[in-house]
């Protein structure tokens, strides 16, 4: 059963003012794992050119990644502060990145509106997983890839993330996540077949060692025990 004081997601308008400051270090970490993703990511899909939705998009890290490889790129999100910051960076930067404030669970575009779907660091914090997936599966065009990250729901996952990087560690802020929420894989591969989705490949995704900062470096790793990412397509 959800618990709420968990999956507290004013956290991310709380920090939008220092988002890109590098000072925070959550928020550093979150940069940190962009590259990792990606780097299986690319794998799938050649970005250049591609209308590609950041579905939770925050600050906009991926969001600039993503235009960094010539995708035509869109951020969305509820959190109105970090989407502000988001906006005012891109604009500093001469990048042509649309934001919008908005919820996954009504994308306000229209159908068949994206090649690809990012969704990365979002499921297990969102209200309704199958209203999301239908509305990703409505605005990816036919053939377009819905390409994920999330965590799986376990002991394991729940001690790494909740008692560990939040309540001991304090590598979040405490409060981020709820476990109750997090996602099986299996529960995930159902519910994006119920959505119209075909699931594809998946792979583990985690630390593998230490920048300079004694920050986390992520990739791919080949547990999913804790977190996993994955493919999927529209037909």
């Amino acid at each position: 059963m959800p618990d709420r004081a968990r999956n507290d997601l004013t956290i991310y308008d709380a920090v939008a003012a220092d988002w890109w400051s590098d000072d925070i270090r959550w928020v550093r970490a979150l940069r940190n794992m962009v590259p990792g993703r990606l780097s299986w990511f690319d794998g799938f899909i050649d970005w250049q050119g591609k209308e590609v939705l950041d579905l939770g998009c925050a600050g906009g890290f991926l969001a600039e990644a993503l235009d960094d490889r010539g995708a035509r790129v869109t951020g969305i999100d509820p959190a109105r502060d970090a989407i502000a910051a988001a906006r005012a960076h891109a604009e500093r930067e001469g990048r042509k990145i649309r934001y919008d404030a908005g919820v996954g669970e009504a994308l306000p575009y229209a159908d068949a509106s994206f090649d690809a779907v990012a969704c990365v660091d979002v499921l297990e914090h969102v209200s309704d997983l199958r209203r999301t997936l239908r509305e990703i599966a409505r605005v990816l065009k036919p053939g377009g890839l819905f390409l994920y990250d999330t965590i799986n729901r376990n002991p394991l996952s729940r001690l790494a993330v909740v008692t560990m990087a939040e309540d001991v560690l304090r590598l979040l802020p405490k409060g981020t996540h709820d476990p109750a929420m997090f996602i099986t894989p299996a529960e995930l591969r159902a519910a994006m077949e119920a959505a119209g989705l075909r699931p594809g490949p998946e792979t583990g995704l985690g630390p593998r060692g230490v920048n300079r900062r004694g920050d986390p470096v992520f990739g791919r790793l080949p547990s999913k025990a804790i977190l996993y990412m994955g493919v999927a397509t529209k037909p």
